[in-house]
């Protein structure tokens, strides 16, 4: 009985330590719940979040990536003196072609292209026996009329002695008097008639009207030459050029006619002479614009004295033409044709800006640009033609104006 009592005291002294640990254990297991509970919640939370951003990035790629990628250029700023590369033909100082004065057949030539020679040097014999004859016929009427005029002269004389004793009538003496001036009269003209036929015989022999270079040679021994003066078709022999100054003729554009000052000097460069330059000086202008091409005619006199340049090159001319005022450069593949007029894509705050621009001189690959844009302005190159201001574009490369091709 007793040791019944002891395991009831001892039973129900137990049961309550039991129901504490089991009641420990059970919050135990709910904060664990709760914990587990609110680590999923994150873990959910966190991969919406990163799915939701991922969203949000992929969206504002995709939206850049549908822009339009434009590369840009700044407009080059010209220093106010303006060097314009002008096209300009050499030619020689003094040129002329050689005629011949008279009709007949080339006997003999002395010199040939190239040939350097002097003032009066003989260059080539005509025959003319043509005018040989004439000549002879000339001077054989000369003596004729010369032997007149002494018989008219006798006469005269002898009449005018007789009128005296009145042994002749005043008609005979008049008569006398009016033959004698005749035959004079006929042998002054056949003094100018053998004076002609001089002149053209001693144009059987072409002589150098100055000093040159023989740049042509036209006939040949044998060959029919024609009078330079007659009507018929021209034998040019030759063709003399004096190299040892030279003529260079320029047509300056209009907008730098009152620029363009005699006594400038002016730079020619030939392609035979790479890295090589000619100084030469603005020496008179037309001072007439030509109506034709808006152009002013110059001329640039080039010394040449070894004869380094040849006559009828090709040269550009650069001139330093002063100006009003800086102006800027673009690339010609900048620039947008529209019925309004010309226009440049300029891109601000990301924006295109169809601008308005004046241009000037167009020197090939780049243009002039007088008013519109600034030195800091990012023109477009390349614009597509259906580009319009407003449109959002992404720079993707900026060039400078000199990397435009």
């Amino acid at each position: 009985m007793i040791q019944t009592e002891e395991r009831q005291q001892t039973a129900e002294q137990t049961l309550p330590l039991v129901d504490v640990s089991t009641a420990k254990r059970s919050r135990k297991s709910g904060l664990g719940l709760v914990i587990a509970a609110l680590i999923v919640a994150a873990l959910l939370v966190s991969g919406i979040w990163s799915r939701v951003k991922a969203g949000k990035a992929l969206r504002a790629e995709t939206a850049q990536a549908a822009l339009p990628a434009v590369s840009v250029v700044s407009p080059k700023q010209t220093a106010p003196a303006d060097e314009i590369i002008l096209p300009g033909n050499v030619q020689p100082f003094i040129t002329s072609p050689i005629y011949s004065r008279t009709n007949g057949y080339l006997k003999k030539w002395y010199f040939d292209i190239g040939a350097h020679v002097k003032k009066g040097q003989l260059l080539a014999v005509i025959e003319t026996p043509e005018v040989d004859q004439q000549l002879q016929q000339a001077r054989s009427n000369l003596l004729t009329a010369q032997a007149n005029l002494e018989l008219a002269s006798i006469t005269k004389t002898r009449y005018q002695g007789l009128l005296k004793s009145n042994a002749v009538s005043q008609q005979d003496v008049d008569n006398a008097v009016g033959t004698y001036n005749a035959n004079k009269s006929i042998v002054e003209a056949d003094k100018a008639a053998v004076e002609q036929y001089s002149v053209l015989a001693s144009f059987e022999k072409i002589y150098a009207p100055f000093d040159g270079v023989i740049t042509a040679r036209n006939t040949d021994m044998g060959d029919l030459i024609n009078s330079g003066s007659g009507t018929g078709v021209k034998t040019d022999l030759f063709h003399i050029a004096q190299p040892g100054k030279l003529r260079v003729y320029v047509n300056v554009p209009e907008e730098y006619s009152q620029g363009t000052k005699t006594g400038m000097t002016a730079d020619l460069t030939l392609a035979e002479f790479p890295g090589r330059k000619f100084r030469g000086t603005l020496v008179r202008t037309a001072e007439a614009i030509n109506v034709t091409t808006r152009t002013l005619l110059v001329e640039i006199d080039v010394n040449n004295p070894t004869g380094t340049l040849l006559s009828g090159s090709y040269a550009e001319v650069h001139l330093a033409v002063p100006t009003q005022a800086a102006t800027l450069l673009l690339p010609v593949n900048t620039l947008i044709f529209r019925s309004e007029g010309l226009r440049v894509g300029v891109v601000k705050d990301g924006k295109v800006v169809l601008t308005a621009v004046t241009p000037g001189h167009d020197f090939g690959n780049e243009i002039e640009i007088v008013s519109g844009l600034t030195a800091n302005d990012q023109v477009i190159v390349n614009p597509p033609d259906s580009i319009v201001s407003g449109q959002a574009v992404q720079i993707v490369q900026a060039t400078l104006p000199g990397d435009v091709k």
